[in-house]
């Protein structure tokens, strides 16, 4: 477990290397000069020349990347060209937001799918079993955003249950944080189970057809409980690997959600500061997604010693 550890560390930092490489390669190569965007096409020459010294954009590419990369490390993600104020504030408060959603969305996915999908495998010669799995169908082939719209036109206007924007900080109002938290937790989550449900259907399946199950069964448990003691921990490593990808799925789908339900994550943050060409925030916010996604991935590769005997008696 140790030895494993230490490798998926080394293969962390050096996806975290090169990952913060291409970023700043790829915002480098975009056309257009951030001092001059932020002054306006009327700003003289020297204003111009005098901003990109103060960002230090006059530098040659290698120094601003260490710079930019130091800074990072230092948690201190630098200046917006723009608005001049503080990234690091912004990043931490809308990142709060983004957190919430994405939660909440796969607490809700994992709660649909792992009881749906088990039954989906268990009920597979069944009408019940094929109803349920043209549900999951259904489910995967509705995008994010128009499942959100769906519900606003439900829950919102028709019905008048729950709000159909805005967000409220827990802290502030509990009760209107979960009314503004529902609809678009529902949105993500509900896609995400449906995609989920499939993968846990197959491995469910899977385990189903093994020999040791059919021992179990044939000394007289009944199949769900003999599933239950024998079955669910090796049907869950594949569960696990699609969980983490599933997590960062919901990182990008929350983007688009938190447009259309107007609540200000780190979604938003990154749409608006494209709009503004606000290239340092972009880079910022693309970066600080790129390391959730590596952490999730790095997180899953430690899970599987703990969920399969045999990688941690490989890691021994």
């Amino acid at each position: 477990m140790i030895q494993r550890l230490i490798e998926r560390s080394a293969v962390l930092v050096g996806s975290l290397a090169a990952s913060s490489i291409l970023v700043f390669a790829f915002m480098a190569v975009l056309p257009g000069d951030p001092a001059r965007v932020a002054l306006g096409v009327n700003a003289s020459d020297q204003a111009v020349a005098a901003l990109r010294a103060q960002f230090g954009l006059d530098r040659p590419l290698v120094s601003q990347y260490f710079s930019w990369a130091g800074g990072l490390l230092r948690l201190d993600p630098g200046q917006s060209y723009i608005s001049r104020a503080p990234i690091g504030p912004q990043i931490s408060d809308r990142l709060q937001v983004t957190l919430w959603l994405v939660v909440s969305s796969m607490v809700i996915a994992l709660v649909i799918a792992l009881p749906m999908g088990t039954l989906m495998a268990v009920w597979h010669r069944r009408i019940s079993g094929l109803v349920l799995s043209a549900v999951s169908q259904v489910g995967v082939a509705i995008p994010a955003f128009v499942a959100g719209i769906a519900l606003i036109a439900l829950f919102a206007v028709k019905l008048g249950w729950l709000p159909a924007n805005g967000w409220t900080p827990p802290a502030q109002d509990p009760v209107m944080f979960l009314k503004q938290l529902a609809l678009p937790a529902l949105s993500l989550g509900l896609v995400q189970a449906s995609v989920m449900t499939r993968y846990v259907r197959s491995s469910v399946l899977d385990v189903l057809r093994e020999d040791y199950l059919r021992t179990a069964r044939a000394k007289g448990l009944r199949p769900m409980r003999a599933l239950a003691r024998h079955g669910l921990r090796n049907a869950s490593v594949p569960v696990v690997t699609v969980l983490g990808l599933q997590l960062a799925t919901l990182l990008i789908g929350a983007v688009v959600v938190e447009r259309v339900f107007v609540i200000p994550g780190l979604g938003s943050l990154l749409l608006d500061a494209v709009a503004s060409r606000d290239l340092i925030l972009v880079q910022d916010v693309v970066m600080v997604l790129v390391v959730a996604v590596l952490l999730v991935n790095f997180v899953v590769d430690l899970l599987y010693a703990l969920i399969d005997p045999r990688m941690g008696r490989e890691g021994r």
